[in-house]
């Protein structure tokens, strides 16, 4: 058995665990989901992804950019679609 000298590769850092930063922020999602989770415990997925089930004031953190991103890319519209949290 011979030992191999791999090239030297530049690394970063992770300063964030996978679904972690999501925690941060306030999330987009269908309004009558949020209120049906909120009271059965079901998890939700919110526009950017993020699957959760909400249980925090979402006034008292910044909104996730990922999900104000799409939905102001979302065509306008008065009907029952994805609203914010």
């Amino acid at each position: 058995m011979s030992t191999k000298i791999l090239p030297e590769q530049e690394t970063t850092p992770r300063t964030s665990h996978g679904d972690g930063d999501h925690e941060r922020f306030a999330h987009y999602a269908d309004k009558h989901k949020i209120t049906e989770s909120m009271v059965t415990g079901t998890p939700i997925r919110a526009l950017c992804g993020k699957i959760w089930v909400p249980s925090r004031d979402p006034k008292k953190y910044p909104v996730c950019p990922e999900c104000k991103e799409i939905y102001e890319g979302l065509p306008p519209g008065g009907g029952e679609g994805d609203d914010k949290q």
